[in-house]
């Protein structure tokens, strides 16, 4: 397969220096859940601790200590899914910070910590009604005492208190903002101060500033992927960092056969639906094979031509998320379809 998504780390630069800007003084905390969202995690996180970037979200354990192992002992790092006492274990070893929206997981890694004899720092979390995985409001006040008396037991550091939001609207992540902020009264009124605060993802760290607290996680704006039906990548002053190329694998007729299809990644959805670039410029997405698809043609199309799928040289500057609005979806989901056996390249300019 000769498929390839090449990825600018100096456009990934560009973005995260555009992403401090804009949240300052509040802290970044890339977001590299689901391999860096299919750039790459190592590449990605080490270009990004170069850049000065000390906080990392990794959704799962076994991220979060791949990431450990490619940036070293100063990066904070946090994962906010921990499946078994495995992954618990190597949390500690490792000195990930644990978000918890759970009570049983609060004691399993009470429990762990003990056996470890080392202190776990944790997160705890509020469900503001988005249903992630957050403690309930009815819940929340005996939730944080409980924490509190672990963090005074010396087993557990209460360092934060999150949430998500579903930045579906301004009302209601209004309302909650509001669950959010009464949590944190809740928390410090039995004992939890100096927390580190976080509640804004990409979206809401631009456009909402009450919402940025102490420290913002971004992810898709960090890779120059915008939100479907939001601001241009330009209006937000974001690079996307990947580009999608694939060659030409024949020329038959009025059509020519590029070497990627539905099982490497593309939605077969988007045939007759979207244009790619070419060498003469943008052509028609005609269909989309398991292993290869086909374009309209070109005069001088010729096997070893290369077709930009999405990204900077694609049609038109053809995004991912522009992609991703032609099927009802988000651009992330374009970004993470592509499979792992597609090659990826790193570069600089």
């Amino acid at each position: 397969m000769t498929a390839r998504l090449h990825v600018d780390l100096d456009a990934l630069e560009a973005n995260i220096a555009r992403v401090r800007a804009t949240v300052s003084p509040a802290e970044l905390m890339l977001v590299v859940k689901d391999d860096a969202y299919g750039h790459g995690l190592e590449p990605v996180v080490r270009a990004a601790s170069g850049a000065g970037v000390v906080w990392f979200g990794a959704f799962d354990v076994r991220t979060a200590c791949a990431v450990r192992e490619a940036v070293g002992e100063d990066a904070r790092i946090f994962a906010w899914i921990a499946a078994s006492r495995g992954d618990l274990e190597a949390a500690v070893a490792a000195r990930i910070d644990l978000g918890v929206g759970d009570a049983d997981l609060l004691e399993e890694i009470a429990d762990a910590a003990r056996d470890a004899g080392s202190r776990v720092r944790v997160h705890l979390k509020i469900d503001t009604g988005l249903h992630r995985n957050g403690v309930r409001p009815e819940q929340w006040p005996g939730f944080v005492s409980r924490a509190a008396a672990l963090h005074s037991e010396g087993v557990i550091d209460v360092v934060g208190i999150w949430s998500h939001i579903a930045e579906a609207s301004d009302a209601e992540d209004d309302e909650a903002r509001g669950v959010y902020e009464w949590a944190l009264a809740e928390a410090e009124a039995v004992g939890l101060r100096r927390m580190t605060r976080h509640l804004a993802a990409s979206a809401a760290s631009f456009a909402r500033p009450e919402f940025r607290y102490d420290m913002v996680r971004v992810g898709a704006f960090c890779y120059g992927i915008r939100s479907a039906g939001g601001p241009s990548a330009d209006d937000l002053g974001l690079r996307p960092i990947g580009t999608l190329h694939a060659d030409v694998v024949e020329v038959a007729g009025q059509y020519v056969r590029v070497d990627l299809g539905w099982l490497h990644g593309l939605p077969s959805s988007l045939r007759l639906r979207s244009s790619v670039g070419t060498p003469a410029g943008s052509r028609q997405l005609i269909d989309i094979g398991r292993s290869d698809s086909l374009v309209a043609s070109w005069p001088g199309a010729g096997a070893g031509d290369t077709v930009a799928i999405y990204g900077p040289g694609a049609a038109g500057e053809v995004s991912a998320t522009d992609l991703a609005e032609l099927i009802g979806t988000i651009g992330e989901e374009i970004a993470l379809r592509v499979s792992p056996l597609v090659e990826r390249r790193y570069t600089r300019r």
